[in-house]
């Protein structure tokens, strides 16, 4: 292997990190629009963030691109676009409010948006301590970015409706403690890593693909915010399932043990 070899292999892949690049700028615009008072293009800033982190680590598996570096660095931006900006987002918009009412419910509103970014912080380390030894098809806690998007889209869909943050801050003071106690929690979320896309798939999938795409065209917020509820939901009906199913099978192996000392 020849020193320019082996100095390519060394350095920093530039067209997966560019795609982490756009996803924490997407995530620091957020906060920035949050400030400013642009609550509906601080949550299509997140929105986007979270379509740019989806690609660059596919991106590198297909170029053949992955580093160390890559997996920190993906982390680091991910913790802007989707703990820190969320959760800026979300007292901007209505938390800040609740220090009217009572200076001990100011302090709560604050420490509700920390605990989503701590949370966040901690979902990602938790994620990279656990890489090659959990189960791929499914997340432990509701992944960050799922989260990030479940309050943004609350946000925008109340900014589309006309809605004031101060109005909903008892709503949003609650919401935004759960979102963030999902992702530390050890509900089991799908991962989707296991759909095989380089195979072929049925044609109700590209029916249903053409369907959401149709919808998000018509009403963007909505379709995001109910896609995304139901993910966060349904971690928690699978773990449900998975804990009866699994009582189930050590009961009907208990059964029968039962029955042969019966005979016996």
């Amino acid at each position: 292997m020849t020193k320019l070899d082996q100095a390519k292999r060394k350095g920093i892949y530039l067209l997966p990190n560019l795609f982490t690049t756009g996803a924490m700028f997407a995530g620091y615009y957020a906060i920035i629009a949050s400030i400013q008072g642009k609550f509906g293009m601080a949550c299509l800033s997140i929105f986007i963030a979270a379509l740019l982190d989806g690609l660059d680590g596919r991106v590198a598996r297909l170029t053949n691109t992955q580093s160390a570096f890559g997996e920190q660095y993906d982390s680091l931006s991910d913790l802007v676009s989707f703990g820190i900006a969320p959760s800026i987002l979300a007292f901007n918009w209505s938390l800040y409010s609740l220090s009217e009412v009572h200076p001990v419910l100011g302090k709560l509103g604050w420490l509700a948006a920390f605990i989503f970014a701590v949370s966040g912080a901690l979902r990602l380390a938790r994620f990279n301590t656990q890489i090659g030894v959990i189960d791929k098809a499914y997340f432990q806690g509701l992944p960050s970015p799922a989260a990030a998007a479940v309050l943004a889209g609350f946000v925008w869909v109340c900014v589309d409706l006309g809605l004031s943050g101060a109005d909903l801050r008892y709503i949003m003071l609650p919401t935004t403690v759960i979102v963030g106690l999902l992702m530390v929690s050890r509900f089991r979320y799908y991962s989707f890593k296991t759909i095989p896309f380089k195979e072929g798939v049925s044609f109700v999938w590209i029916v249903l693909l053409v369907l959401i795409i149709v919808l998000l065209a018509i009403k963007t917020e909505w379709v995001l915010f109910v896609v995304f509820s139901a993910y966060a939901a349904s971690g928690v009906l699978i773990t449900l399932i998975h804990i009866k199913n699994k009582r189930a099978a050590k009961q009907a192996k208990i059964k029968p043990e039962e029955d042969s000392n019966d005979e016996v």
